[in-house]
């Protein structure tokens, strides 16, 4: 089974790809604050097209939003959300969600840890150079985190 996992954000859209629970890539999908709202969401959608193509994932994986202080950051992360929500739907592909706690529970053993902890759990367990951006750490920590809790699918 091949999970796509994705951190969400309008800026930095962190993904990650696993097949039969094995790390295969992950990278960002970067915008420009210069470019209008739409043309963002756009370039992540045509972006997380390709990867579905590519990959032809049989899953997504996303982190639920929990709680964000700023509501601007909650708004424009549900509307990345939708987009990835909408290709799903285009595509026949089951969505998945975790919760923050969830995905730090299962990866450090503590739902309180910080993002630096998870990080390096990750390194340590798919034995990956670190990887020091937040939302493809998150991604690759939501795509890992759901394979631990469904071994049994991904054989």
């Amino acid at each position: 089974m091949t999970i796509l996992s994705i951190d969400s954000g309008i800026e930095r859209t962190g993904y990650a790809v696993f097949r039969n629970g094995h790390y295969l890539t992950s990278g960002l999908i970067k915008t420009s604050k210069a470019q209008i709202k739409e043309k963002r969401l756009e370039q992540i959608y045509n972006a997380i097209k390709e990867l579905v193509k590519k990959n032809k994932p049989e899953k997504i994986v996303l982190e639920r939003l929990f709680f964000f202080s700023n509501q601007k950051t909650v708004i424009t992360v549900s509307q990345t959300q939708g987009v990835v929500l909408l290709l799903a739907a285009q595509n026949n592909i089951p969505v998945e969600f975790l919760t923050p706690l969830q995905i730090k529970s299962i990866i450090t053993g503590y739902g309180k840890a910080d993002k630096k902890a998870v990080q390096k759990m990750i390194a340590l367990t798919l034995s990956i150079p670190g990887i020091t951006q937040d939302d493809e750490a998150d991604a690759v920590a939501c795509g890992l985190a759901y394979c631990y809790l469904n071994k049994n699918l991904l054989k």
